[in-house]
């Protein structure tokens, strides 16, 4: 599991008697399997949190546990980063090979995985993601979509065992974001990845088990996607949304409609009303 106890980060600053901290005093428990959704408006510390979990930084104070290996360790970095991979916001930014196989290949080889090995674990990932007829192809050819497909392909071959996705649909358009939100929920779902998802799409975060909202590095609510949705004036008050056919609801109840639970999609709704 990923655990994390007390945890702040303060981004270095010259100023050290008045430096802002991304996140404060966070406590926070994700098991292993779990499809964890992160939530919050811009600057509440959702990608520093994703950070921190993979190890590209440090915590100022406070521990991450990831499978009891602490994140903050130095000698134990490149042990937290082979458990816990991370695919970014711009598919564009991760792209560092000629060809789609290459690209998949990089991380499996920087694991020092050895041939034939090396090369099943490219295939399959390629398949696993639907892009096997692509290995040949340069990257700079795909579309956004199967670019992001890629990287997770890349994630894949590296085998870990905890991925974050730091808003990976955010720059794809609504087909894209189909397949990426349909794959990520396979590799939980069928293949047992646990996912801190970091997103600011409302329906994305509805397939999650657990949502946790960060305000002001600050964990302000936690729970199922019912739990968190049914809270709407709160997360109004956060600089949040819900899914637009919780909204529909929650202003209809407020004229009258008795919605006893207030629906997460149109199939709720419609057998709600």
């Amino acid at each position: 599991m990923i655990k994390i106890e007390n945890l702040t980060y303060a981004y270095p600053s010259s100023d050290e008697e008045n430096k802002k901290f991304a996140l404060d005093g966070l406590n926070i428990d994700i098991n292993k399997g779990e499809f964890v959704a992160i939530l919050g408006h811009n600057g509440s510390g959702k990608s520093t949190l994703g950070k921190l979990i993979n190890a590209q930084i440090v915590p100022t104070s406070g521990d991450i546990y990831v499978d009891g290996i602490n994140a903050k360790d130095h000698d134990k970095i490149w042990d937290v980063r082979k458990k816990c991979s991370m695919v970014f916001q711009n598919p564009d930014n991760q792209m560092v090979a000629t060809t789609v196989e290459e690209e998949v290949a990089f991380g499996v080889e920087n694991l020092k995985i050895p041939n034939p090995e090396l090369r099943n674990r490219v295939d399959s990932a390629l398949k696993q993601v639907g892009m096997i007829d692509y290995k040949k192809r340069s990257p700079a050819t795909l579309s956004g979509g199967q670019k992001q497909r890629v990287s997770i392909a890349g994630v894949i071959a590296m085998l870990s065992d905890y991925i974050v996705f730091d808003e990976p649909t955010a720059m794809l358009d609504p087909q894209g974001r189909k397949d990426v939100i349909k794959l990520v929920e396979d590799l939980n779902k069928n293949y047992g990845k646990t996912i801190i998802y970091i997103t600011h799409y409302m329906e994305e975060a509805i397939i999650a088990d657990k949502i946790i909202v960060l305000d002001k590095g600050k964990k302000a609510l936690e729970g199922s996607a019912k739990e968190v949705f049914s809270q709407v004036k709160r997360m109004k008050d956060l600089g949040l949304s819900v899914p637009q056919v919780t909204e529909v609801a929650y202003e209809l109840r407020l004229r009258g409609v008795d919605f006893k639970h207030l629906p997460l999609n149109i199939e709720e709704f419609l057998q709600s009303i």
